[in-house]
């Protein structure tokens, strides 16, 4: 696996300075993903810990996203303006002296959680800042028609820090507590942004003639004229909504409360999660990344997405759990299995859709746009985070993820009779 993607490393550009760029920005990202994947697997059992519910943990998803979504028009200006790089580099430092902060109020014992929810504010508004100038600086670093297989292989090296961050995590916050969590965490956005420095990279200064809101809305007009991105923006808009929330609201409170599995199976089953992105990645780059294949890659994205959900939401009913058992290996291994399929799907459908919208984009525009769609695209999460904190407070589990799994079935339907409409998207 780890051979494939060097492979596909190998072939991203003839060019060996921009290859090393490359190399620079994603190891900076690895080491940052590494220390929030911790993070991320943790924060929601620490929350229960604490006497969090549900609905705590919809309420900080909530507050962990809604931040980013109101900078990103900002950002994409900012990202079509200034330096890409230099926004990348404060960006990282900025979040990594706001864990150590964190760090030292766990150590004073201060820690409280709205404090926890102010620091997820920062570190989300700043990653809003981030986000643009990383997807408009990409295209600049490789070949058009090598930017697929580029984006493939991005996503699988960043997956691969994932990977060992859950199982990492639960073994340090059971071992050493939250405050070693926050220290790693805060030293990696460092060490990342320590790499990004290093990237050579050219800041082309544009004449700005127009107002700061007037280039802002110039991104909206843009995207808005354009049918395609619309279209994408919005299907991405409705399937992260009602996906990502099962994994970071419904599954960790259907493993504190229905199964019986110790915590290092809840970082194993994160990790094996993760790994299905990273398969996803590969072989997103692999079987769609040459030539214009894209549609063919988000077409047998929404079909593997379409079984995996109906799986998952099987799973999760009193029955399944009576007939295979609540900590058999059995069940444990069917459903991370169907987890991490859902995960490659998710991969099939959001790598080419990046491309697509990287290609359709000029590079004055490339920040802004990514912006405006990370805007649309991401809007959906913290609602629905929201929305299954609150459902979960007054209905099972298994009740919750059937309504979603039903609603996202026929917009999935929906999407595939666009695509078939349309033809070919490129």
């Amino acid at each position: 696996m780890i051979g494939n993607v060097k492979l596909q490393m190998k072939s991203l550009t003839k060019d060996q300075k921009v290859n090393t760029n490359l190399m620079l920005l994603l190891a900076g990202r690895m080491v940052s993903d590494l220390g929030t994947s911790i993070k991320m697997a943790v924060m929601p059992l620490y929350i229960i810990d604490i006497g969090g519910s549900a609905a705590t943990i919809g309420i900080y998803s909530f507050f962990l996203l809604i931040p980013a979504l109101v900078v990103f028009p900002f950002a994409g200006v900012l990202g079509d303006r200034y330096n890409r790089k230099t926004i990348m580099v404060m960006t990282d430092f900025g979040c990594g002296a706001t864990m150590l902060s964190l760090a030292f109020l766990a150590n004073a014992g201060l820690l409280s959680l709205p404090l926890l929810f102010l620091a997820q504010i920062i570190i989300s508004t700043l990653n809003g800042l981030f986000d643009p100038a990383t997807k408009g600086i990409v295209p600049q670093l490789v070949q058009s028609d090598k930017l697929s297989r580029a984006n493939s292989s991005i996503a699988a090296l960043r997956t691969l820090s994932g990977i060992a961050g859950p199982v990492l995590g639960v073994i340090l916050y059971t071992a050493l507590g939250i405050k070693t969590l926050f220290i790693i965490n805060g030293m990696a956005f460092i060490l990342s942004g320590l790499s990004e420095t290093l990237i050579r990279y050219v800041h082309r200064k544009r004449q700005v003639k127009a107002r700061f809101i007037t280039d802002m809305l110039d991104g909206f007009s843009f995207v808005s004229h354009k049918k395609l991105i619309r279209k994408l923006c919005f299907f991405l808009l409705c399937t992260y909504a009602m996906i990502m929330p099962l994994f970071s609201v419904a599954l960790p409170l259907f493993f504190r409360t229905e199964l019986r599995y110790p915590d290092t199976q809840y970082g194993i089953l994160q990790s094996i999660l993760v790994a299905g992105a990273l398969i996803g990645s590969i072989l997103a780059g692999v079987l769609f990344g040459k030539g214009s294949k894209e549609t063919k890659g988000i077409i047998t994205g929404l079909f593997l997405m379409m079984a995996a959900t109906l799986g998952f939401s099987a799973l999760l009913f009193p029955q399944s759990l009576n007939l295979l058992g609540r900590e058999t290996a059995l069940y444990f291994c069917v459903f991370a299995g169907i987890i991490s399929l859902l995960y490659v799907s998710i991969m099939f459908i959001h790598i080419p859709i990046q491309t697509i919208i990287q290609k359709e984009t000029p590079a004055s525009h490339m920040s802004r746009v990514f912006s405006i769609v990370g805007m649309i695209t991401r809007g959906g999460l913290p609602i629905g985070a929201l929305i299954y904190g609150l459902l979960l407070e007054e209905l099972a589990v298994h009740q919750v993820v059937l309504a979603s799994t039903c609603l996202l079935l026929i917009i999935s339907l929906l999407f595939l009779s666009f695509l078939r409409q349309q033809g070919k998207m490129t």
